[in-house]
């Protein structure tokens, strides 16, 4: 399946809108997260928190696969972030704000609803599985079932699960040493480890960090945004905070697409359920690929944080050849 854009937000539309069942552990193995976890809503508990370990310069691959799967899971949910031309709304996709910049006159954000929700009963077990690759995992199972227990209605988790998610994906990619990857439930725990490894505070650390377009972006890494209070734009100024609570978030690269200067992106617990974004990029001058900031187009989310894998690079449309979308005929 070759780069267009197009190609992939009309496989998001054509496909079923309920979610892929994961492909048979003998195509593909990874463990599902929901394997991790016994018990319903309101007695949830962690049954496994192990993760598989290896070397890190086998991780790239492995990542990109483990996250594409998750959003085939979760339904394709599919966020287009390109500024919206004149004219230029392709069928299925539906004006939506995806940050509280929703204002911001030169950015529009739109989407393909589909699939699961973390509300729904079926992705409950799942996200708690992405809960038990973290240290404090079980603690926030506990004050889920808690609130599960004082209501029948539907409820979001009590935590965000976003930084739990690539916790996951690390953890079935092969990265378990906690001194490869933090796991942890805020990115910023991890986000703080790759700094620290960059600046050769500490070893053995898959991911460095560099500020977004000081270096080729590539499938199987990182790249993170500030939220909420935060509004870090590069990484000197998350340096003078280093250790201190941030909110922030994290998503994984599965395709540099650099004709069309586009990024594609996997994220948890994005617009509820586990999506992908599609990105829009510049260069500076002959510099590498690199998002959007907000300093380019009024709304955009700034990267001010690109967390480099140290592994060597895969093919850049690395989302096309994962065994999800060869198994659906995409690739």
């Amino acid at each position: 399946m070759r780069a267009a854009v197009a190609g992939l937000l009309a496989l998001a539309i054509a496909l079923p809108v309920q979610a892929q069942d994961r492909l048979p552990r003998d195509a593909f193995d990874v463990i599902p997260p929901h394997e991790r976890v016994a018990g319903g809503r309101g007695e949830m508990r962690v049954v496994q928190s192990q993760c598989r370990t290896g070397p890190t310069d086998w991780a790239r691959r492995r990542i990109v696969d483990v996250a594409v799967q998750e959003w085939a899971v979760f339904g394709f949910q599919t966020i287009d972030a390109r500024p919206i031309e004149a004219g230029r709304l392709p069928d299925g996709i539906v004006p939506d704000a995806l940050n509280p910049r929703r204002a911001a006159p030169r950015q529009a954000r739109h989407i393909v609803r589909m699939g699961r929700r973390e509300r729904d009963e079926a992705a409950h077990a799942d996200v708690a599985g992405y809960w038990s690759a973290t240290p404090d995992g079980p603690e926030v199972i506990g004050d889920q079932n808690r609130r599960w227990r004082q209501t029948r209605a539907p409820v979001d988790w009590v935590q965000p699960w976003s930084a739990a998610f690539v916790s996951w994906v690390m953890c079935e990619a092969g990265l378990g040493e906690m001194e490869q990857f933090a796991r942890d439930i805020s990115h910023r725990v991890y986000i703080d480890q790759a700094i620290r490894a960059r600046d050769g505070q500490i070893t053995g650390a898959a991911f460095q960090a560099f500020d977004a377009g000081a270096q080729p972006v590539q499938p199987g890494d990182l790249l993170c945004n500030a939220r909420g209070s935060a509004s870090y734009r590069s990484l000197a100024e998350r340096r003078e905070e280093i250790g201190e609570f941030a909110p922030t978030h994290c998503d994984i690269v599965v395709r540099v697409d650099e004709a069309s200067r586009l990024f594609h992106l996997i994220g948890g617990n994005v617009m509820d359920s586990v999506s992908l974004t599609i990105l829009p990029g510049t260069r500076d001058g002959d510099g590498p690929l690199r998002p959007l900031a907000d300093s380019d187009l009024d709304g955009a989310r700034t990267m001010f944080a690109h967390l480099q894998l140290r592994a060597p690079p895969i093919e850049p449309n690395a989302l096309d050849a994962t065994p999800t979308i060869r198994a659906l005929g995409g690739g």
